[in-house]
């Protein structure tokens, strides 16, 4: 009679990667990482206290249970007023252009697999900026959203000039295929080309129609109103969950072309679609408020050390851009004695990030 296996032989451990839990609702699919999830609840609870600072600051302080009783409908009077018609509109437009902004770039970044893939760099908001600034020439220099929403004016022209620029990009890439390093370097000089028509177009206006669009240009949440903020609802609350059906898939991409059509992925489609997605919302962001630089670069790569993951995490890239953005207001209006546009806090912000990012790219390759 033969001796009796061991128990440890007779029962060998499964090598089978364990199974990762997940959230579905309808298309969208969303794995349950406690870590990226710990950091995507921070950011949100964050954000919202940053919306009622953001509302509680001003020429007037208002206390912040003040603030919460007038979001409520509970607070009357004119403390109600200046909230809800006054301030909350500029907040929520500040939360909404960082939402779509970082979910944007963390779109971007991923699809073309290099943190220089963003929508300030591959020409998207210089195309955006070019048909909004030529919508305010040609307008006689009305740069307010609010003024000129219910006839097109911004919002359509620069949603226009994004999608011509995007499809220059993709057109100008296209090699039998679009590759991420083409995009890139292809965006860089469509960049280039917009930001010169741009300036073009500023140097030939009028004087006060000229600043009225230099103003818009740096990125400002002064003029915004509750007929900002409409749009801008609506592009998030439709292209951001279709940003998020599109996770497994750019999971997928990340293995490389070749993998990812071996499972099934029409990659070229899926790149054409996630790119579109992004434009869209770009688009939406500039047409609300301007270009505010660097959200759509910065976020994605601090979302994606935070994680701890191989691409950026849509859904936390988005909460940290509100973050952003939000802070920077909030930054810009009370450590000033005058208002600064929320656009050069964020430059100040980004720029540094995009040098020490260079740097550190440039050792890792001459090693």
């Amino acid at each position: 009679m033969s001796a009796a296996a061991p128990r440890s032989a007779a029962a060998p451990r499964s090598t089978a990667a364990p199974v990762r839990r997940g959230v579905r609702v309808g298309p969208v699919g969303l794995a349950w990482r406690p870590r990226v999830l710990g950091y995507t609840v921070a950011a949100l609870a964050l954000a919202v206290v940053l919306v009622v600072l953001g509302v509680a600051v001003g020429s007037t302080w208002i206390a912040p249970g003040t603030v919460v009783r007038a979001l409520f409908g509970v607070e009357d009077g004119p403390e109600g007023f200046i909230v809800t018609t006054l301030r909350l509109p500029r907040v929520l437009v500040g939360a909404l252009v960082g939402l779509v902004l970082g979910v944007a770039g963390a779109l971007t970044q991923t699809v073309t697999r290099n943190p220089l893939g963003t929508p300030d760099i591959i020409g998207v908001t210089s195309g955006a900026s070019v048909g909004a600034v030529a919508a305010i020439v040609l307008g006689g220099g009305s740069y307010s959203v609010s003024s000129v929403v219910t006839s097109g004016g911004i919002p359509v022209a620069a949603t226009i000039g994004a999608l011509v620029a995007a499809a220059a990009v993709y057109g100008f890439g296209w090699r039998g295929g679009v590759q991420s390093y083409r995009l890139v370097l292809v965006g860089i000089g469509v960049s280039a080309t917009l930001d010169a028509m741009t300036s073009y177009l500023l140097v030939r206006a009028k004087i006060t129609v000229a600043t009225a669009a230099s103003q818009w240009l740096v990125g400002s949440l002064s003029s915004t109103s509750w007929s900002s903020v409409w749009p801008l609802l609506v592009v998030a609350a439709l292209a951001v969950p279709l940003a998020l059906a599109t996770s497994a898939a750019l999971g997928i991409g990340q293995l490389g072309d070749e993998v990812a059509t071996g499972v099934g992925l029409g990659v070229q489609r899926h790149r054409l679609l996630v790119i579109a997605l992004a434009v869209v919302l770009t688009a939406a962001a500039v047409a609300a408020a301007g270009p505010v630089g660097f959200v759509a670069f910065v976020v994605p790569q601090v979302a994606l050390r935070l994680a701890g993951t191989n691409r950026p995490p849509l859904l936390l890239a988005g909460a940290l851009g509100a973050v952003l953005v939000l802070g920077a207001d909030l930054l810009a209006r009370s450590a000033f004695p005058w208002q600064v546009p929320v656009g050069i806090v964020t430059t100040v912000v980004g720029a540094p990030y995009l040098i020490w990012l260079l740097v550190r790219h440039r050792k890792e390759m001459s090693r």
